[in-house]
């Protein structure tokens, strides 16, 4: 492991650990998941090197060619950050990784019926737009209820919670609004996983109850361009 690696590790725990003391919640419930898109292999295996074994992409392609080349690497995991394009599922089923990005009734379908051929269940998280932003993926919040009993019938499927992305606020204390929505959201649907939370704004994220930040240029820098 790096000791430039390992120093962004500690700072980012340490980070997660404020806001938990703040919440009065403990570490252990807030999952770190390493967000390595652009970055190498060898980037990864240094992360993994400190502790680290799960890891977010956002290209079904790029996914699935990194986990081939990692599969030495044991209890690896992945997750599919990005949006998904029905034909890149494949990619992504390759990889073994769950889907924390479905915002449509058809996406969900085709992932259970290629999870059907495999006999296997894949976790899925749905996408909401909270901030109903229009660059960004996800589906409403009022689009929402349909959403959860249309996944939750569908087979080969593991539906665990909910996922957002924020709107960037300068204070990221902003954003708090935005994920106590995913929370009672999620409460109210009786799911237990809310991915949220990024860099910026991971401390409102854990302060409104996240079970899963998504850290990327904390831990691996800037994004190669």
């Amino acid at each position: 492991m790096s000791a430039v690696f390992k120093e962004r590790l500690a700072a980012v725990r340490s980070r997660i650990e404020s806001a938990c003391a703040q919440a009065g919640r403990s570490p252990d419930d807030v999952s770190l998941l390493a967000v390595s898109k652009a970055h190498s292999t060898d980037a990864i295996r240094d992360a993994y090197a400190s502790g680290l074994r799960v890891f977010g992409e956002n290209y079904a392609q790029e996914l699935a060619a990194k986990a081939e080349a990692l599969l030495d690497l044991e209890h690896v995991r992945w997750r599919f950050i990005g949006h998904l394009q029905r034909n890149k599922i494949k990619f992504v089923e390759r990889a073994g990784a769950s889907i924390d990005t479905v915002d449509s009734v058809r996406l969900a379908e085709a992932i259970s019926t290629r999870a059907a051929k495999t006999d296997r269940a894949v976790e899925l998280l749905v996408q909401v737009n909270v901030g109903r932003e229009p660059q960004k993926s996800g589906c409403l919040p009022e689009d929402l209820p349909a959403l959860v009993d249309a996944v939750r019938a569908l087979p080969n499927i593991d539906l665990r919670g909910l996922m957002t992305v924020a709107p960037h606020f300068e204070d990221p204390m902003d954003t708090r609004p935005t994920f106590a929505t995913l929370r009672n959201l999620a409460e109210t649907h009786g799911l237990a996983e809310l991915s949220m939370g990024m860099t910026h704004d991971l401390e409102p994220a854990i302060l409104e109850g996240a079970t899963m930040v998504r850290v990327g240029t904390a831990l691996f820098g800037p994004r190669p361009t």
